[in-house]
């Protein structure tokens, strides 16, 4: 009888080791090293394009999706939301090489000035960039000359991207609504 005892209490000890063990195998958060995520150097780059914002014409990249019963009443266009998939290129001309694409949304997002809220992608499609994308959420007082927002991430060659953009309108056609801008981007990436 003793014998089975002492048996039967091996027998619980290894089931609650294994089970120990296997609890701890499973993580939900562990510590990595930069290398086994094959990351290389950390460097900062400076991207440089124009952003077209075409909210006029038969094809417009920019398009009002939802707005608050007092947005047409406000001066700031308070509660509008625009899905945007804007051409990214080169030059301040649109026709000129076209690099990337910005997609995502803008939110007028302040009564008392024009502040939009910002999330948006950079999506590249030029060079050894393309295929990668650069993440955006931030605000954008666009009557400022020069508005900086964060870099917040990235995909492909910016995976761990952080930095921050500045922009800059180059030029607004107050008919149309339609407008370039001058971006200047720097990003810590590896």
């Amino acid at each position: 009888m003793v014998t089975t005892f002492r048996k039967l209490i091996s027998v619980l000890l290894i089931l609650i080791s294994l089970t120990l063990v296997t609890a701890k195998s499973r993580h939900f958060s562990r510590t990595l090293s930069p290398s086994s995520q094959k990351l290389r150097k950390e460097k900062l780059s400076h991207l440089h394009f124009y952003f077209h914002d075409i909210v006029s014409g038969k094809n417009p990249t920019a398009v009002r999706v939802a707005q608050a019963a007092m947005t047409n009443h406000s001066p700031t266009l308070f509660g509008v939301v625009v899905m945007i998939d804007d051409p990214l290129t080169m030059e301040p001309e649109p026709s000129s090489k076209l690099v990337g694409r910005a997609q995502g949304i803008y939110a007028s997002a302040s009564q008392n000035e024009t502040g939009l809220l910002m999330a948006m992608n950079f999506s590249f499609m030029e060079g050894k960039y393309n295929g990668s994308t650069l993440s955006v959420l931030g605000r954008n007082a666009v009557l400022s000359t020069v508005r900086e927002m964060p870099i917040v991430g990235g995909s492909g060659l910016f995976r761990f991207a952080r930095g921050y953009a500045q922009a800059k309108t180059h030029a607004f056609d107050p008919k149309t609504g339609d407008a370039a801008v001058e971006y200047n981007v720097y990003v810590f990436h590896y």
